[in-house]
């Protein structure tokens, strides 16, 4: 089954990821160059809510499409929420 089929909202999800990857690489070079742990934490603070961002979009996705049972969708959300 393909989860996400509109290829807009597929290229939007791919290169929102993307950027969050360049994020993760950001705070990996700020924890190696010793650089203030507030400044980590808010770096990893905005990764882990565009992460979030992300999972909501998928599954708004999964919702639109209509291809999932509203119970399965409720299941997703309990188990990964």
């Amino acid at each position: 089954m393909t989860i996400v089929k509109d290829p807009d909202r597929k290229r939007a999800l791919v290169l929102r990821l993307k950027r969050i990857e360049g994020q993760l690489r950001g705070v990996q070079r700020l924890i190696e160059t010793d650089e203030d742990c507030e400044k980590i934490a808010q770096q990893l603070a905005a990764a882990r809510k565009a992460l979030d961002k992300s999972f909501y979009t998928l599954v708004g996705c999964v919702i639109s499409q209509g291809d999932v049972p509203a119970d399965d969708v409720a299941d997703m959300l309990a188990k990964f929420s």
